[in-house]
C-alpha cells in the first residue's frame, strides 16, 4: 500500500474591515508610533467591531472562501478542527458551529487550543487524520477575535493584537507533498508568564474579575520574548537538520507574527535572508492562532509547487514546535 500524505490544496483567510491605527491606540494609552514600531513592529491591525458577532463569524467567512476556491462540496467535508482561544462560547465548540453556517452534514468537528501555537497543532492533527486513509477532505481553521480579550487600557499588551481567520484544506496525496515532518513541544514552564488569570474553572467570572480586568491577557513581556526565541530558533533548526535543509534550500519560513524582534532572531539563527521570511505583522498584528494561515493567505500568489516551508509558532503554556511543508501547488494559478 502506497504512503498517504496530506497535501494542502488551498486557502481562505478573512479580517475585519475596522483598522485600528497606531495613532488611535496612543489616545487610548501612553505610548505612540515609535515606540511601537520598534518594540513590536505593528502599525495597524484588524478590529471585528460589530456587535454580536464573534470568532465563528470570522472563521465562516475564511471556510467558505476556501470551500469555493477549491470546488468543495459542504457534503464532501469530513472534519473540521478550529484552533481557536476566543471561542465564541465556552461550549459549544466554534467548530460546531462553523458546520452548522456551512451546511456541513457529514463532518465532525472540534476546537483545538494552543493558545498561539494552536493553528501549528491544528495542522498536524488534521494531516494525522488524513495519514490514516479514513478521511479525503479536512478543514483546518486558526482563528482568534484577541480584541475580546485585550486590555486597552494595558499599554504593554493592547497594541500587540489583532483580529483575523484563515483556513487550509487538507486531502491525501501519494506523492512526495504536503505535511512532512512536525516537531511539537509543550512546556508547562508558561502559565505565571501568560495567562488570562480568570474565567476558567480555578477562578470563575465574578463583578471582582471582571471590575480589575481578569479577563484580558496578562503578559510579562521580558520572559515570554526570551522563551519564544530560543524555542523557535531551536526547533526550526532542529526540524531543519533532520530533514536535510538549510538557508538555499529553505523556500520559505512562516514564522508566528507575535513580535518582529523575534520574527528576525530566528531568521537569523536560520542564517535566512528576509526576503524569505514572511511577515505581515505591520498589517495585522499578532492575530494568535490566525496569523501562520493569514501569512499563507497574503503570499500564496508567491508559492510555488514543491517549496520547502518551515512553519513556527510559540504560544502561551509554553507551546511551541514546527512543521515542514513542501508546497502542493503553484499559487499564482489559484
Amino acid at each position: 500500500m502506497e504512503k498517504i500524505n496530506a497535501v494542502i490544496t488551498g486557502v481562505g483567510g478573512y479580517v475585519p474591515d475596522y483598522i485600528l491605527n497606531n495613532e488611535e491606540i496612543s489616545k487610548m494609552v501612553d505610548t505612540n508610533d515609535e515606540w511601537i514600531m520598534t518594540r513590536i513592529g505593528v502599525s495597524e491591525r484588524r478590529i471585528l467591531n460589530e456587535e454580536g458577532l464573534g470568532t465563528s463569524y470570522m472563521a465562516r467567512k475564511a471556510a467558505k472562501q476556501l470551500m469555493q476556491r477549491t470546488g468543495s462540496s459542504p457534503d464532501d467535508i469530513d472534519l473540521v478542527i478550529v484552533g481557536t482561544t476566543t471561542p465564541d462560547y465556552t461550549f459549544p465548540s466554534t467548530a460546531s458551529i462553523l458546520c452548522d453556517k456551512l451546511g456541513l452534514k457529514n463532518a465532525f468537528a472540534f476546537d483545538l487550543s494552543a493558545a498561539c501555537s494552536g493553528f501549528l497543532y491544528a495542522l498536524e492533527t488534521g494531516a494525522s487524520y488524513i495519514r490514516s486513509g479514513r478521511y479525503k477532505k479536512v478543514i483546518v481553521v486558526g482563528a482568534d477575535k484577541m480584541s475580546s480579550i485585550t486590555n486597552y487600557t494595558d499599554r504593554a499588551t493592547c497594541p500587540i493584537f489583532g483580529d483575523g481567520a484563515a483556513a487550509f484544506m487538507l486531502e491525501p496525496t501519494t506523492e512526495e507533498f504536503g505535511v512532512m515532518d512536525s516537531l511539537l513541544r509543550t512546556d508547562g514552564k508558561g502559565l505565571p508568564f501568560l495567562h488570562m488569570k480568570a474565567g476558567g474553572s480555578v477562578c470563575p467570572p465574578s463583578y471582582f474579575t471582571v471590575d480589575n480586568h481578569m479577563h484580558s491577557i496578562y503578559q510579562e513581556g521580558r520572559t515570554v520574548f526570551k522563551y519564544a526565541v530560543s524555542n523557535m530558533s531551536n526547533v526550526c533548526a532542529e526540524i531543519a537538520e533532520r530533514n536535510g535543509l538549510d538557508k538555499d534550500s529553505i523556500t520559505w519560513v512562516v514564522p508566528h507574527q507575535a513580535n518582529m524582534r523575534i520574527i528576525d532572531a530566528v531568521a537569523h539563527r536560520l542564517d535566512l535572508p528576509v526576503d524569505k521570511v514572511m511577515v505581515n505583522i505591520n498589517r495585522y498584528g499578532n492575530t494568535s492562532a490566525a496569523t501562520l494561515p493569514l501569512c499563507i493567505w497574503d503570499f500564496e500568489s508567491k508559492l510555488k509547487k514543491g517549496d520547502n516551508i518551515i512553519f513556527t509558532a510559540f504560544g502561551a503554556g509554553f507551546t511551541w514546535g514546527a512543521i515542514y511543508v513542501k508546497w502542493g501547488y503553484d499559487g499564482s494559478k489559484q
